[in-house]
């Protein structure tokens, strides 16, 4: 092959694109590695063409470089190009320090912070659940005496054996009257005048004017009672909503309460036990300060609702809750539920 058709074929094309735009990006680390050995196999195959080889070192001056000699630099190039690495000369990434695993002690802490947030327990649930500990006795005493505040229970008491008798004229039949209308009185909306203007068939009046105010002063303390019940039953109502979604939550309040409960009433019924009169005397003084609870055995109040009707009514009330506070504790009792994947580990409900 003659050397001037060498030169012909080794030289370059002419660039028409005056944009001197290129695909190739702006930086070196932004090529990618295929990219970057391909560039690398260019510019290592270019001196080739243009460098004389050892044989052109001896030619003549003026001499071109056959086109065996630059086939053999071209793979040399690119020879040297497979033995080099994808990722040398690259510089690193900018998200190569996320890559970086933090020390030890970090990776314990945070591991502890995630362990110790997934087994933390909701404060929310754990508030109702106190809450209904404390609030169910109220509840509960406030219920027993919604039923024991009834004619029903008057009836029961007056014509049950051994009930005593009115010494001073009442019949059975006359007491059942004239204490439904003070129960009556205690659970509606009337004025004094609806015991005030009760008269015996003699035409004297049935209440005098003390035992009017008495009974005005026990009908606030009930119906402040049975107005603070709506509000307990209201809050029961908004714990169960809350707590229905917690397996087994709702009932460990109700649990816990029944417990608190049961040892307040055992409690109250000793104290009563041992001294039923103190403990009468106590309770007046407590919600009746102003001190006219004290009344003549004459009085209508005293021949309607003597000592042994109240002594029966703390029995039924403190029986009514325990019944209750009993049943609550048994079908409230947490129970341990075998786990789902059936590796027999008991899980606490």
């Amino acid at each position: 092959m003659d050397v001037t058709e060498d030169r012909h074929e080794l030289r370059p094309e002419v660039n028409l694109d005056e944009s001197q735009d290129t695909e190739d990006p702006a930086f070196e680390w932004m090529r990618t590695a295929a990219a970057s050995t391909s560039a690398q196999a260019s510019h290592l195959a270019e001196p080739s063409r243009t460098a004389p080889s050892a044989e052109g070192d001896a030619a003549p001056a003026g001499e071109g470089v056959s086109a065996d000699s630059a086939g053999k630099g071209r793979r040399a190039a690119e020879a040297t190009a497979a033995e080099t690495p994808a990722t040398a000369h690259l510089e690193p990434s900018p998200t190569t320090a996320l890559q970086v695993r933090p020390p030890e002690d970090q990776v314990a802490r945070r591991a502890a912070q995630r362990d110790a947030a997934a087994s933390a327990r909701p404060v929310a649930p754990r508030v109702f659940q106190v809450l209904m500990a404390i609030f169910l006795p109220f509840l509960l005493l406030i219920a027993a005496v919604r039923v024991i505040a009834t004619p029903a229970f008057l009836w029961l008491e007056y014509f049950r054996p051994g009930f005593p008798g009115d010494g001073y004229g009442f019949s059975a039949d006359d007491r059942l009257t004239y204490g439904s209308y003070a129960v009556d009185y205690l659970s509606n909306f009337a004025g004094r005048r609806y015991l005030g203007d009760l008269v015996l068939p003699s035409g004297s009046s049935l209440f005098t004017e003390s035992e009017v105010s008495h009974m005005a002063d026990v009908k606030l303390v009930i119906l402040s009672a049975y107005g603070a019940g709506i509000v307990l039953l209201a809050f029961f109502v908004v714990a169960y909503l809350v707590l229905r979604k917690r397996r087994g939550a709702f009932g460990r309040g109700l649990f816990a309460g029944a417990i608190v409960t049961f040892v307040v009433v055992v409690g109250l019924a000793v104290l009563a036990f041992l001294g039923w009169q103190q403990f009468f005397t106590d309770f007046h003084r407590i919600f009746f300060s102003q001190g006219n609870w004290s009344f003549q055995l004459s009085d209508t109040l005293i021949r309607l609702f003597p000592s042994q009707f109240w002594m029966d009514s703390a029995i039924a009330i403190g029986v009514l809750v325990l019944v209750a506070s009993s049943l609550m504790i048994i079908f409230a009792w947490p129970m341990k539920r075998r786990s789902a994947d059936g590796d027999g580990a008991p899980i606490q409900e």
